[in-house]
């Protein structure tokens, strides 16, 4: 594991950085809740994109002449790409908002992606740091197209042409987990009102509540807290909101066990109708500023134009270099940490290499990821989890503390790359 001294450096390192860029299927139709009255003329699309066991909304509003586009989170750091492509197809040339709710890489993984193909009116992040590799590519994203972040206000409103969002959290300066960080929204449209919440668990809800009254929270839908975790949803937060439909971003068989039963038990008992990327592929909400109109993947009534070459084919636009310049080259098994480095001169791809603890035979699919040049990644357990790119299990040990348990690491042909001796 990297000793605390560098760890702390590249802390300082990013809070300067960020000191210097902050700025302080079938369709069905479904009544409006009557909370908010705003003038439209127009529609609203929400795509809640499947990007597995990660997050990224794309909010379109789209009048006669004109379009004002809106993304939340940006997925895991291999869906870069494919947003890029999503976005593009779905007209979008320039994105007015992008907000990165906290930095945890199943939500800022592609952002960087994104920073670097559109241009950006306002970019919003909590005011939160990392010392992941990946909020550090973000920030170098930031850095290069001179962007400036903007630090979250709670109450403060902002228009998306003939819609409006508003910032419901995060209410406190400080969390113990980075979660809690979520920026979290509501977004008006005419009569129809969502709720975005990220990973805003607990804590953040019950902020929420006592800043805002229950007329101010209701909405028709609502983007289900922490991919369905049993770690949010109160009772009492989802009451206040009382929302008609519930949408959750998980990826299917994901190894936390998203969504968690109690959390399902409690939606179906409110009578939410509950809308799953991981079962119904990615989700799009049509509203015309009274009603709602619901389609997804798995109907066949989604065509979002991509070109699956990108995923199918691993020879299309995919780096190719000498995987044995890649290793393990740290493993503290205490604080369950593995870093993968490539001390090669070319970027590799890493999708579907396996990461084994040899003595407990417990394994780490990576997912899509070109591993850059002179770049590493770290992958660690649950409680490492504010520290590291991917997060390999949702608790209990990986590695034995008592005996002998290397790391290896094999390619996605099954050959062994990097042996890790303990």
């Amino acid at each position: 594991m990297k000793n605390l001294s560098k760890r702390f450096s590249k802390y300082i390192i990013l809070s300067l950085i960020i000191s210097m860029v902050v700025l302080s299927g079938c369709s069905q139709l479904i009544e409006g809740s009557q909370v908010d009255q705003i003038q439209v003329d127009g529609q609203l699309r929400v795509h809640f994109i499947d990007v597995g066991q990660a997050d990224a909304v794309l909010i379109q509003e789209i009048n006669f002449d004109s379009s004002s586009n809106m993304l939340i989170d940006a997925g895991n750091n291999g869906d870069g790409e494919f947003l890029v492509d999503y976005l593009k197809n779905q007209g979008v040339e320039s994105l007015d908002y992008v907000i990165g709710t906290h930095p945890h890489a199943d939500h800022i993984g592609g952002l960087d992606d994104i920073i670097n193909n559109f241009p950006i009116k306002t970019l919003l992040m909590p005011k939160v740091t990392s010392t992941t590799r990946t909020f550090e590519e973000v920030m170098e994203a930031v850095a290069a197209n001179d962007l400036r972040i903007t630090t979250p206000a709670v109450r403060t409103k902002y228009a998306l042409g003939d819609a409006e969002f508003t910032i419901l959290a995060p209410n406190s300066e400080e969390y113990t987990s980075l979660n809690d960080y979520s920026i979290a929204t509501r977004l008006v449209y005419g009569d129809n009102s969502f709720i975005f919440t990220a990973d805003a668990e607990s804590i953040s809800e019950y902020e929420m509540l006592d800043v805002f009254n229950k007329s101010n929270l209701k909405s028709d839908v609502l983007k289900i807290p922490h991919h369905g975790s049993n770690s949010s949803t109160t009772d009492e937060f989802l009451e206040a909101i009382n929302p008609k439909y519930g949408v959750i971003s998980s990826g299917l068989d994901n190894s936390y066990g998203h969504p968690h039963r109690e959390v399902m038990a409690k939606l179906t008992k409110a009578n939410i109708k509950i809308f799953r990327t991981d079962t119904q592929g990615t989700i799009i909400i049509t509203s015309d500023g009274e009603n709602l109109s619901i389609q997804t993947e798995l109907d066949g009534n989604i065509d979002t134009n991509i070109d699956t070459d990108l995923d199918i084919n691993p020879d299309v636009n995919r780096p190719k270099s000498d995987s044995n310049e890649i290793v393990i080259s740290e493993l503290d098994k205490i604080a369950e940490f593995v870093t993968i480095k490539n001390n090669g001169d070319e970027d590799v791809d890493i999708s579907g290499w396996k990461l084994v603890s040899v003595r407990g035979n417990q394994e780490f699919i990576f997912p899509s990821y070109i591993l850059r040049a002179g770049s590493s990644i770290d992958v660690g357990g649950y409680d490492s989890r504010d520290l590291v790119d991917f997060i390999w299990e949702s608790g209990g040990g990986i590695w034995s503390n008592s005996q002998s348990d290397p790391a290896e690491l094999y390619d996605n042909n099954g050959n062994l790359i990097s042996l890790f001796e303990d």
